[in-house]
């Protein structure tokens, strides 16, 4: 782990914005069914694509390093989770360390004698930063993986970035935890289907952008994988709610948005609600370990 130490956040109430844009791609890709080594190679030709575009920091899907396969997962963890140090992963550092593109790139892992579902984070430079796991587990993942206990901030040049997967992102004290951590944008791989899946990501990630006046970042699943018919939809909501771009349901795509700086202060001047929330004795809901990425 290459991660540089971060000094303490100051209250979001107190300020500490950004000094410019951060440019961030989330994406969308069928995923090869518990294939890690495609999906690492399909991976790393997505950060590259995004780079192009001028992207710092590229989100992933849920488990897109073997696509949502708990089946196969639990049936063969060597073959489908990612181990420490896994050589399988190879690509997608040399096209972060080429590039100078971070990236956030959902997979099962192995963790000793336990599955955990997480974000992977590699630096520009192309080392591993650290993992984030996933703390809310839905009903389908209780019985085979162990959840979390420890919320993720990351910083990008000086952007405060809180990580999140999936069902994380359902639970309003989840976001807030990150935005009382000084995070400035909230960014969730999962996987959300057809129907009801939708419905919960388009009144989730605009609910968690309005009530912590952050930007929400969504990269989804498209096609079927582990039984799912996904809904893509990848998208990006402003601080105060409000869609700025998304994919569309079905296609490979990358959807390309800068978090602005100038807007996110605008907003939390015009909605209080964090800096209310402190002086009402508000505090985060569980603690977090901090990463600054080169």
């Amino acid at each position: 782990m290459n991660a540089a130490p971060a000094a303490p956040a100051s209250h979001p109430a107190e300020g500490g914005y950004p000094e410019r844009p951060l440019r961030i791609a989330t994406v969308q890709a069928r995923a090869v069914a518990g294939d890690i080594a495609a999906n690492a190679a399909q991976a790393a030709e997505l950060i590259r694509e995004a780079a192009r575009a001028g992207a710092r920091l590229v989100l992933f899907a849920e488990k897109f390093l073997a696509g949502y396969e708990i089946g196969l997962i639990t049936s063969d963890p060597l073959t489908h989770a990612v181990q420490p140090a896994d050589p399988r992963l190879a690509p997608v550092a040399d096209a972060c360390r080429a590039t100078g593109t971070a990236a956030i790139v959902g997979a099962a892992v192995q963790d000793g004698a336990d599955l955990r579902i997480s974000a992977l984070v590699i630096g520009p430079d192309g080392g591993f930063v650290t993992r984030y796991d996933k703390q809310f587990l839905f009903k389908a993942e209780r019985d085979h993986f162990r959840p979390g206990t420890t919320g993720c901030t990351l910083e990008l040049d000086g952007w405060r970035l809180g990580l999140g997967v999936c069902y994380d992102s359902g639970f309003p004290e989840h976001a807030r935890a990150a935005a009382l951590d000084g995070c400035h944008a909230y960014l969730v791989g999962a996987l959300f289907s057809v129907g009801h899946g939708h419905h919960e990501s388009r009144t989730w990630f605009p609910a968690r952008a309005l009530d912590n006046t952050l930007y929400t970042v969504l990269a989804n699943h498209i096609g079927h994988t582990g039984g799912w018919h996904t809904c893509g939809g990848s998208a990006v909501w402003a601080p105060d709610g409000r869609l700025l771009a998304e994919a569309g349901e079905d296609g490979r795509e990358l959807v390309v948005v800068d978090l602005d700086p100038v807007v996110l202060r605008t907003v939390r001047e015009t909605e209080t609600l964090l800096a209310d929330l402190a002086l009402a004795g508000g505090r985060p809901a569980a603690a977090r370990n901090r990463y600054i990425l080169a």
